[in-house]
């Protein structure tokens, strides 16, 4: 079997996505739910000025991030899949998150073999980089342009990530359902190894 390439996002695709809610609602007064986030940028949700929100996350980032809760299920699909393959986390955090995104990771026991922290939502580079077989990813926006490059995305499913499903992205309820796709992808692959 060879070795494939794994690349996954962060926020929403291996912790939780709606964490941040809590802590937003107390500083805004609001009081939206997990369901009113129907689009990516939370300032949406919230109904709030942009930079308003930008205030909130310079205060609060570094520490929702701390206390995000990770996904059932993400430890065991990665740990059995980091045996033979390579997991490279590719997120749209800012390299100033490094220290807290390497001690979630830590605390977590999440395995990997590299992390990129891009200040930006283009993952396309990085996917190229790492010649990425499967892209993990909760960001509509960036599973689109992930998959006009050729690239598979699996496209963990949350309220402000539904649209059209272009080819190459395969919508996924959890990471149970991303372990079913994956080690069919893997079967798939070794099968035309065989074949040849």
């Amino acid at each position: 079997m060879n070795q494939l390439n794994f690349c996954i996002d962060i926020d929403g695709t291996i912790t939780e996505a709606y964490d941040w809610i809590p802590r937003a609602n107390e500083y805004f007064n609001t009081q939206i739910i997990p369901e009113m986030v129907t689009e990516y940028d939370e300032y949406i949700a919230l109904g709030v000025d942009p930079k308003a929100f930008a205030e909130f996350y310079h205060l609060y980032g570094e520490t929702i991030y701390a206390e995000s809760h990770i996904r059932a299920g993400v430890k065991d699909v990665l740990n059995g899949l980091f045996t033979d393959h390579n997991l490279h986390f590719v997120t749209a955090r800012e390299i100033e998150m490094k220290n807290v995104t390497e001690k979630w990771l830590s605390h977590h026991h999440i395995p990997m073999s590299s992390l990129s922290l891009l200040g930006s939502h283009d993952k396309v580079a990085k996917a190229y980089e790492f010649c990425c077989d499967i892209f993990i990813e909760d960001r509509y926006e960036n599973a689109v342009q992930l998959a006009s490059h050729g690239f598979n995305v699996l496209l963990i499913d949350c309220y402000y990530n539904q649209g059209h499903l272009f080819p190459g992205i395969t919508r996924v309820n959890d990471w149970i359902d991303i372990d079913r796709h994956i080690d069919n992808y893997i079967q798939t692959c070794n099968y035309s190894q065989i074949a040849i």
